[in-house]
């Protein structure tokens, strides 16, 4: 920066001896440059980190005892169970497909993929539905309890849970207020070749 009292001498000086101002290298521009480019990687590294202080959304939800989460993100939005049109020859946890304001959803009960035993289906029973991989999928669980914030100090590498749940589709295992969320890959877990059966329901 020039001293307040050379720009001002500057801007009052006869504009004709300006354009031979324009020849002249101005000493230390290229170091200016180079501070701004710092200052904008600093920037940038300053925003990654309030993102990653800020933390990431998850909607928990309820599949037998176990409490779940999945990236917020991947929601569009959450309804009561509505009859379905069942598919011939569809594996029992996909229980069919509902028209959802003129696309066809296929729809995924979680309690039986999980094997978690006998499902029950009324006005209590919630869809939760994705947005995943650009197709709409509709997901059954036991309930939708709310939307937590998790930093990544409060997520911690899932162990094996055994066959039915897999690391490959878990992100890790949140805590939060005594509470331990098991977080799910979602997307992953719907575009797993064991869910490849979506896509032909879906189509």
């Amino acid at each position: 920066m020039w001293p307040r009292s050379i720009a001002n001498r500057v801007r009052s000086t006869d504009r004709t001896l300006i354009p031979n101002l324009q020849h002249q290298p101005i000493p230390g521009a290229h170091v200016a440059a180079d501070i701004q480019s710092i200052h904008s990687a600093a920037s940038q590294r300053r925003d990654a980190q309030h993102a990653e202080a800020a933390g990431q959304e998850f909607l928990v939800f309820t599949l037998g005892a176990e409490e779940y989460g999945i990236d917020i993100l991947k929601v569009q939005e959450i309804r009561g169970y509505d009859n379905v049109t069942r598919i011939a020859n569809a594996p029992t946890f996909i229980k069919g497909v509902i028209n959802l304001r003129g696309i066809i959803v296929p729809i995924v009960d979680m309690r039986i993929k999980f094997n978690l035993g006998r499902v029950e289906y009324d006005n209590q029973t919630v869809v939760i539905i994705l947005n995943v991989a650009h197709r709409v999928v509709g997901m059954v669980v036991d309930g939708v309890s709310d939307v937590l914030t998790l930093t990544a100090e409060q997520v911690m590498p899932a162990p094996e849970f055994g066959a039915t749940l897999t690391t490959e589709y878990l992100t890790g295992l949140g805590t939060v207020d005594g509470r331990m969320l098991i977080l799910m890959d979602i997307e992953k877990l719907m575009t797993s070749k064991e869910m490849e059966l979506i896509e032909l329901v879906g189509v």
